[in-house]
């Protein structure tokens, strides 16, 4: 079994729902007592919030690519960015390594076109609606994204920083996505990226008229496939709904 390097910390609601995810997953496909062999870096969000904020992304790749050697040094044979906003970084941290960095928009892209589908709707942080680094490696992958009207971006942002990541789920929060995933169908969005990893603490197949592709569990699912067969490009998994 490969060893998984973990860049996590971003927040760690989700670095917690990675470790579950990818240890349900080795279980899963060995059986028995068997679990994920991994390593974690877990950074202060705090600095990573406040480099975000004043849009010095490049410092902040920095860092992470300075974290992203360290778990290399400590033994990964491959490398997840347990975020989809820090993946505007994505070629600093590659550059520094000499593993793999999986990335998360191909294995969300596998999953979307495996599914037939060819216009999907985009949440996230306002960052990964608003910047190209995702939607660039969507479209290139065939994708026809659509990202919501600015006010519904507020909403889905706002409630990312202020409640998902400190770990707090409302029920008021669920219905206001789904009504943000209606106005996304309505302009001919055939599914919905869940694409901030939090996100999948608030809202999955049930909650939406359509699929829903969550970045985190498709993320796993490709480190899954490569730290036990060494091949990361296998057929993506079915995602209901």
């Amino acid at each position: 079994m490969r060893t998984i390097g973990l860049l996590g910390g971003m927040s760690w609601e989700s670095s917690g729902l990675y470790y579950r995810l990818l240890n349900e997953g080795v279980r899963d496909e060995l059986g028995g007592l068997h679990s994920a062999r991994c390593v974690l870096l877990s950074v202060d969000f705090a600095d990573i919030a406040e480099l975000q904020e004043a849009g010095d992304w490049a410092r902040a790749g920095e860092v992470l690519a300075a974290d992203a050697r360290s778990l290399q040094a400590a033994g990964a044979d491959l490398v997840l960015l347990c975020t989809n906003t820090m993946h505007t970084v994505a070629d600093a941290v590659t550059a520094g390594l000499d593993v793999p960095l999986l990335h998360i928009g191909d294995s969300t892209a596998e999953a979307i076109t495996a599914a037939g589908l060819t216009r999907i709707g985009l949440l996230g942080t306002r960052y990964t609606m608003e910047q190209p680094f995702l939607v660039d490696r969507l479209t290139a992958a065939g994708l026809d994204v659509v990202v919501p009207e600015a006010a519904d971006r507020e909403l889905v942002h706002r409630v990312i920083y202020d409640e998902l990541v400190l770990g707090v789920v409302r029920e008021e929060s669920r219905r206001a996505y789904g009504e943000v995933v209606d106005r996304l169908v309505a302009r001919g969005a055939q599914g919905v990226i869940l694409g901030c990893t939090e996100i999948e603490l608030l809202i999955g197949p049930g909650d939406v008229d359509v699929p829903t592709f969550p970045t985190t569990a498709l993320h796993v699912a490709a480190a899954v496939r490569a730290a036990l067969a060494g091949d990361a490009s296998a057929p993506p998994p079915t995602i209901d709904g």
